[in-house]
């Protein structure tokens, strides 16, 4: 009878480090896009992360073989459990786990999975030393509840498939039954956010537009837009188009059937998967092969990837004192804003002015015009949207606080960002100070990306804050290639640190113009 209390004790003790352990690795398993491959490389280079997890398993396994009966591996069991709670708590994250009904369904299947391999191994007359069985099941399910995840989602994935796909056909379906809706699909390395809102905001002068909010811009991503938001008055859809994987604006552009399209740029971001730059080129082009005839694609031509990549279709170019179809130029930007002058296809011209900083959002802006241009509407009404453009939040958003001045640029970083960051920061006068923990996703170019991006930082700012030791190492080598003061330079653990050093600095006298550039997710 005591044997038997104890075990379930240390059952119920048993529930909550493997609850806290799973829950935890689900969290990164949604960081890392549910892929299996992705996963299990972030393990394999954050094995450090499960360490103690380790320790703790390997000596309730030991313990267990000893030759000792049920009661004593019991408390043993116990202790360790106990012990194993500390360990196993989540930390506190950037970006919580999302309880979407796909985790729910994962946890579900962990949780089953589980009691069935216990009551497997646990019912009285099945084998002998069933007791023991039962505690070694209990150790082994707590040693590899960071991989439970991974096969609920193998279990599981005949179901989400299911799923998906009735989603999508009931997306397509709602779609058929907007036969006048055109569809605008925006993609590129960088920008096609930028865009996306600019150019809902210039269409909504006259006409009726959903678009993808956020960053929605994988295939659930948009079923999900549609199917929730889209109504029979919607005259134009803006879907943004994300791709880490070659085949991803395919699958996209065959759910939503775009008319036009806009590629923002092309650039080294995701080499981890795509691996090539050609792969990323052709990936992006897929928008421009999906469209049908008479439909208008957009370039950037000012992206070298974009011209070097050629298109061998019809197309409209947009450019910032370069050769396009619609050029900007005449450009005056200063901390207060920009202002410039569109000229079109047909000679016509027309001077713009936003309270967005920089050359790039000239450039996202631009393109917005064009297309919203050749949708019918005439550069003169196009003049109060733009004067209405609002940063998108965490790219390049300022915020004014008196004595300091924020550029969040937060959301997301790339060679191309880091450069029109620095540009901005430029612009300000005051003491500059870049917070930044570098770029990431850039594959075996990472390291030598981030030491440009210290070379750059060095011409602009009066202090730089990294964060991340591994993180910090190409970009300090950068700065220093350019004889940066290393005083000038603190390399902190988080974000909290970095920011409280920051406010604590001594900026003799002058305003604090902080640059927020990029801001890692939990994975990294």
């Amino acid at each position: 009878m005591l044997d038997m209390i104890l075990f379930l004790i240390c059952a119920l003790i048993f529930l909550v480090p493997t609850a806290m352990s799973a829950v935890d690795s689900m969290h990164f398993f949604q960081l890392n896009s549910y892929r299996f491959d992705t996963h299990t490389k972030w393990i394999k280079e954050n094995s450090r992360k499960y360490l103690s997890h380790a320790t703790v398993s390997v000596l309730m396994l030991i313990a267990l073989l000893f030759n000792m009966n049920i009661a004593v591996k019991s408390v043993i069991l116990a202790v360790l459990l106990l012990v194993a709670i500390p360990v196993s708590k989540p930390k506190k994250a950037k970006k919580p786990l999302v309880y979407t009904p796909r985790v729910k369904r994962m946890l579900f299947t962990e949780v089953l999975l589980c009691i069935i391999i216990i009551i497997a191994v646990s019912v009285p007359g099945l084998k002998a030393n069933h007791e023991t069985y039962a505690l070694l099941t209990l150790a082994l399910i707590f040693a590899f509840s960071p991989l439970l995840c991974l096969v609920a989602n193998l279990i599981n994935k005949p179901v989400e498939l299911s799923i998906n796909r009735y989603y999508t056909n009931d997306a397509k379906k709602l779609l058929r039954q907007c036969p006048d809706l055109k569809i605008i699909g925006i993609t590129g390395s960088y920008g096609k956010t930028s865009v996306k809102y600019y150019l809902t905001t210039l269409l909504k002068g006259k006409y009726n537009v959903l678009m993808t909010p956020e960053s929605y811009n994988t295939p659930m991503g948009v079923v999900k837009t549609i199917r929730g938001s889209l109504k029979a008055t919607h005259e134009i859809f803006v879907c943004e188009m994300g791709a880490k994987w070659v085949g991803d604006i395919k699958e996209l552009c065959d759910i939503v059937h775009p008319q036009h399209g806009v590629i923002t740029s092309i650039g080294p971001q995701h080499l981890e998967s795509f691996k090539t730059l050609d792969a990323v080129k052709n990936t992006k082009f897929e928008l421009a092969d999906s469209l049908p005839e008479g439909g208008m694609l957009f370039l950037n031509a000012d992206d070298e990837n974009i011209k070097d990549h050629g298109c061998n279709r019809p197309y409209i170019s947009y450019s910032v004192e370069g050769q396009a179809d619609y050029v900007a130029y005449d450009l005056s930007v200063s901390e207060r804003g920009t202002s410039f002058t569109v000229k079109t296809p047909e000679g016509e011209t027309a001077e713009f002015s936003t309270r967005l900083i920089g050359r790039h959002n000239v450039l996202n802006i631009v393109g917005a015009i064009a297309i919203s241009h050749k949708m019918g509407i005439a550069l003169k009404d196009l003049k109060g949207q733009v004067r209405k453009l609002e940063g998108v939040p965490h790219r390049l958003q300022l915020s004014d606080k008196g004595n300091v001045a924020i550029i969040d640029d937060a959301y997301n970083s790339n060679p191309s960002g880091t450069k029109a960051a620095l540009e901005a920061l430029s612009l300000f006068d005051g003491y500059k100070i870049l917070v930044t923990p570098g770029m990431v996703e850039l594959g075996e170019k990472q390291d030598e990306l981030n030491r440009e991006f210290g070379r750059n930082a060095a011409a602009v700012c009066d202090y730089v804050v990294l964060v991340g030791a591994k993180q910090a190492v190409p970009i300090k080598a950068g700065l220093l290639d350019k004889k940066y003061d290393e005083s000038k330079i603190f390399v902190a653990s988080t974000i909290n640190e970095a920011l409280d050093h920051v406010y604590a600095l001594n900026s003799q006298g002058r305003k604090k113009i902080i640059l927020l550039e990029n801001d890692l997710p939990d994975n990294y």
